[in-house]
């Protein structure tokens, strides 16, 4: 009997998103037999997921759960409806084409793999790649420059597009919701390198995902970068978890990184106020605090 696979997905606030991402798993050669998707948005698309021609099961949370908090409980319900594999989406994601989770199943049983990673592209874009990887010691957003790996193992981004095969989070957990947002994929994979589950990246397949290119500051003629969110929202959980998981997982060469790179970036642009907000948040990591949702802003 083939292995089922089940989609894990989250929403918030992004119904025309919505109907790209369903759509685009309806569409896949190979099977999707459920489809799980978490809305914590203000605006709930239960109408939306209901006229889907996906399988789709519908969460509605009352609660902002986070990225974290909203992947564990799609991720949940989709183990729960007993399929094999666990396809991790964002609302804002999709296929690149019909084929990727085929290839997906393909790559991982050839290679004896329980997690696969597809590229992530650009929307519009699909020469260049929405996050950046590290070829020869250079960043790289060219999708071909990558593509000649074919397979890139032990590294990926997390968790858009990621196949995940079912018995992999009673091993590692599910996303660790204190993170909420930024922070809980880097924590994931962390965890599977520690428990010595093996992934990687299959480079001939591809997601469509809004890239983040504004967020990478080289420094140092380009031997060493920072990412720095584009709002302040988004800043201070990206600079906390980073802070957190630096310190939980006795990250010595990142807090080497940060402790140079952060600096030096905002020296760089003279902010001193975001020098603070940077250290404060980082120092709240660090002790492992000020975790949980924000209480007056939304996600």
């Amino acid at each position: 009997m083939p292995e089922s696979v089940a989609v894990a997905a989250v929403t918030f606030d992004r119904p025309d998103d919505v109907k790209t991402l369903l759509g685009a798993l309806a569409a896949q050669t190979a099977p999707v037999a459920s489809v799980a998707l978490v809305d914590s948005g203000k605006s709930p698309v239960q109408d939306i997921a209901e006229s889907s021609a996906a399988n789709v099961t519908y969460v509605r949370s009352e609660t902002n759960l986070g990225g974290a908090g909203g992947f564990s409980l799609a991720i949940l319900t989709a183990m729960a409806s007993g399929a094999d594999w666990i396809w991790i989406m964002d609302d804002d994601a999709h296929p690149e084409d019909p084929e990727c989770l085929q290839a997906l199943l393909d790559a991982a049983n050839e290679r004896g793999l329980d997690v696969i990673l597809p590229l992530v592209v650009a929307p519009g874009q699909p020469d260049t790649l929405s996050f950046h990887f590290r070829i020869d010691g250079r960043l790289t957003h060219d999708r071909a420059e990558v593509a000649k790996a074919g397979f890139l193992p032990g590294v990926g981004h997390f968790f858009n597009g990621a196949l995940i095969r079912r018995d992999v989070f009673f091993r590692v957990g599910l996303p660790d919701l204190r993170l909420f947002i930024r922070g809980d994929e880097t924590d994931f994979m962390i965890r599977l390198r520690k428990a010595g589950i093996p992934f990687g990246t299959l480079t001939s397949v591809a997601l469509s995902h809004p890239a983040a290119w504004s967020e990478v500051q080289e420094i140092l003629g380009g031997r060493l970068h920072v990412l720095v969110p584009d709002t302040e929202f988004k800043r201070f959980y990206f600079f906390r978890n980073r802070g957190h998981l630096t310190f939980k997982h006795k990250r010595l060469r990142s807090l080497a990184a940060d402790a140079v790179g952060y600096p030096v970036h905002f020296a760089r642009t003279r902010d001193l106020r975001g020098f603070r907000a940077w250290l404060r948040a980082y120092a709240g990591g660090v002790r492992g605090n000020m975790f949980g949702p924000p209480s007056d802003q939304g996600f």
